[in-house]
């Protein structure tokens, strides 16, 4: 592959914070009709995971911690990024972890994400709120995370199969 200019990756750093900043916002947009707060379909975390598999983990870290404080500053509030960056940070660490080892199938690798960035946002809330109660959440969660980080671990596979193929 050929190497890239420093101009070049910037544009695409910013290509890419741009369309997970999107995908953050079309997110706010769909209703879910689960009733506990946390439950997303994390669209913006396909843009991370395509970087995980087609960058250095560190270009994908920098993209995903970016998102994160331009959607907090520009749709959410301070408990939003602290919730965001507790699951981000987490959700990234187990994914790089998984995918760097070859543990896990790519859509599994999703799927560690999707629960660990569960996980983050209770740890954060449970500090926070100072009442471990959050946790009982946790099996909904666990179910979201399954699902959501399934479909955007098989989406987020057929790209960069499309990526390479390109």
């Amino acid at each position: 592959m050929k190497k890239k200019s420093s101009a070049q990756k910037v544009a695409l750093y910013g290509v890419l914070i741009a369309l997970a900043m999107v995908l953050s916002y079309v997110e706010m947009l769909i209703p879910l009709p689960v009733g506990i707060p946390g439950v997303k379909p994390g669209l913006a975390n396909l843009v991370v995971f395509l970087a995980l598999y087609t960058m250095t983990a560190r270009e994908a870290l920098l993209i995903s911690m970016v998102r994160i404080l331009l959607v907090s500053i520009t749709f959410g509030n301070g408990s939003a990024f602290l919730y965001s960056m507790a699951g981000g940070i987490l959700s990234f660490l187990v994914m790089w972890i998984f995918q760097k080892n070859d543990f896990l199938l790519p859509a599994g690798v999703s799927i560690a994400g999707g629960i660990a960035h569960n996980v983050g946002q209770l740890l954060m809330a449970a500090v926070i709120l100072e009442n471990g109660a959050v946790f009982t959440y946790f099996p909904v969660l666990l179910a979201a995370g399954c699902i959501t980080g399934g479909i955007i671990g098989f989406l987020g596979e057929q790209i960069r199969k499309r990526i390479i193929r390109a």
